[in-house]
């Protein structure tokens, strides 16, 4: 494996500045918060585009006033990009890092591209380090990062926290001249995580097979054939994947069985909390209740209130024109296939991409592995709404999880569509549970 830095011959620091900020006041629930803002921090020693390999650092000024806390918090450390979450945190005592990453579209002035896959898990993973290496001229405690992330940035919580120290990514991080430090993270918030893409158009026939109207148009015959074709494929990986709560989880060759029901088992509660949130459910006749309890869901028939959001496959475009496609291109191609299946489909000339980097770009490869340091606490929610990814996928992560002994707070909210930060203070309230030391909480 070959390695090539195309940054700039200039070599950057990997000292933080402490001298080096602006303060700001804001007002977060009608509170005052001050802090110093460090921004436009390059993290790595060889940066490939420093538009995108910066780090925005935000403090609350009371941590440099000696002996000051906020509330509980002790300064620990959210990874969240998003002004609404970052102010919050920044209001009950957080600092706040928002590392910027290359993208599938980046592109160095020669055309060449320089963010495909794995850039953007290498650039927060040295991000990371980048703190941990800063120690102790950053304010925080950096045994306790918390990633967030949203849709695509879920995904990256969810890698992140997957596979911390893992030596995949060990070559790449050299190349950018990364701290030389840890990179593992302490607990993780993934808001519906576009992740485990290799099996995520098999995930989504299962759900979606049979619903041929999508996003206002009508699957064609041949994406009809596809969809029949993609969920009967999903059996075996489901199979294959060992998952037991209480009894094994598996399906049959049409994909019923006990992980369907536990899927559905999530739904039901789901609704049942929105019942007892005095949600009107009674106008979805196939959900039923009885004297105040849900007690089943039709499944097919969910489906169809949830609507299908993208034609088979919904992932690995046929024709490359996916934004997946684009993400496990290479430096000189734009576009790859990453599924076995998508490649010998293919309707243009086409390459498959390399298997190694399709394995580091899915958590579901690293969680429980030997010399991979998994965050332990992880709060995953996808909305019961939600058709971006189907709902197995997230499913499938946190029972992974919860079967490899880490600590999973698990959700579907009724009525949520595809976003994330609906619910901050209950996300703050499980940071402050993990965060702080509790009688049975280790």
């Amino acid at each position: 494996m070959s390695f090539k830095n195309q940054s700039a011959t200039s070599e950057y620091s990997l000292e933080f500045d402490p001298s080096n900020y602006t303060e700001t006041a804001v007002t977060v629930n009608s509170k005052t918060v001050i802090y110093r803002a460090y921004e436009g921090i390059v993290y790595v020693k060889y940066p490939v585009d420093t538009t995108y390999q910066i780090m925005n650092i935000y403090v609350p000024v009371e941590y440099y006033e000696e002996g000051q806390s906020i509330g509980n918090y002790n300064a620990s450390i959210d990874m969240s990009g998003d002004p609404n979450g970052a102010l919050l945190a920044l209001s009950k005592g957080y600092v706040v890092a928002a590392p910027g990453a290359r993208g599938r579209t980046t592109q160095a002035d020669n055309s060449l591209y320089t963010g495909k896959a794995p850039a953007c898990i290498v650039d927060l993973k040295a991000a990371v380090r980048y703190l941990r290496y800063n120690k102790n001229l950053i304010p925080g405690d950096t045994e306790k990062i918390v990633s967030c992330g949203t849709s695509a940035g879920g995904a990256a919580s969810s890698l992140i926290a997957a596979t911390g120290n893992n030596k995949d990514y060990e070559p790449y991080l050299k190349v950018i001249g990364a701290a030389n430090e840890r990179d593992d993270v302490f607990a993780a918030q993934c808001y519906c995580p576009i992740t485990n893409l290799d099996h995520a158009d098999i995930a989504y026939e299962w759900l979606f097979n049979g619903i041929n109207e999508y996003n206002g148009s009508t699957m064609t015959d041949n994406q009809i054939t596809i969809s029949s074709q993609l969920k009967s494929l999903f059996p075996a990986y489901v199979n294959s994947l060992g998952l037991v709560k209480g009894t094994e989880l598996t399906l049959d060759a049409d994909g019923d069985g006990t992980f369907k029901d536990y899927v559905k088992s999530f739904l039901i509660m789901s609704a049942q909390k929105a019942l007892d949130d005095n949600t009107d459910l009674s106008a979805l006749t196939w959900i039923t209740i009885t004297d105040g309890t849900v007690t089943d869901i039709d499944f097919s028939e969910y489906a169809g209130y949830a609507t299908r959001l993208k034609a088979a496959p919904a992932f690995d475009g046929l024709d490359l024109s996916h934004a997946e496609n684009g993400l496990f291109g290479s430096v000189t191609i734009n576009a790859k296939h990453f599924t076995q299946f998508g490649m010998e489909n293919s309707t243009v000339d086409s390459f498959l991409a390399d298997e190694h980097i399709v394995k580091m770009l899915n958590p579901m490869n690293y969680i429980g592995a030997q010399e991979t340091d998994t965050a332990r606490y992880w709060r995953i929610r996808h909305g019961a709404v939600d058709r971006d990814t189907a709902l197995a996928i997230p499913v499938i992560l946190a029972t992974k999880l919860d079967n490899e002994g880490f600590n999973v707070d698990f959700a579907i909210p009724w009525g949520q569509g595809h976003g994330g930060d609906y619910d901050l203070d209950e996300l703050f309230t499980w940071i402050d549970n993990v965060c702080t030391p509790q009688p049975g909480n280790h």
